[in-house]
């Protein structure tokens, strides 16, 4: 008796729960949109502006000193004569033949 009574109750909530309800409208105000009107007429023009002033022109630099003179490197020795040594080319020997 307790399962059909809990039962009942479980399966009535849900008939309960899933009734259709009417939804709530709310009905709201037409935006309002403002729409500017046709331009106007051009206006006059402007006066030109003045020229500006010209810049004046900077000094010409000092021309820098004269380096030293770089010292004088060590004379090298004087080298050795040749000898009476005589070099002698040998050509190479001819292939053997096959």
């Amino acid at each position: 008796m307790k399962h059909s009574l809990l039962l009942a109750v479980l399966l009535s909530t849900v008939a309960l729960a899933a009734c259709d309800r009417e939804p709530v409208i709310v009905n709201a105000p037409p935006a309002v949109v403002n729409v500017p009107g046709p331009a106007g007429p051009a206006g006059a023009t402007g006066a030109t502006g003045s020229t500006g002033s010209m810049g004046s022109t900077g000094s010409t630099g000092s021309t820098g000193a004269t380096g030293d003179t770089g010292s004088t490197g060590d004379k090298g020795d004087t080298g050795k004569t040749g000898g009476t040594t005589s070099v002698i080319v040998v050509p190479p020997a001819p292939a053997p033949a096959n």
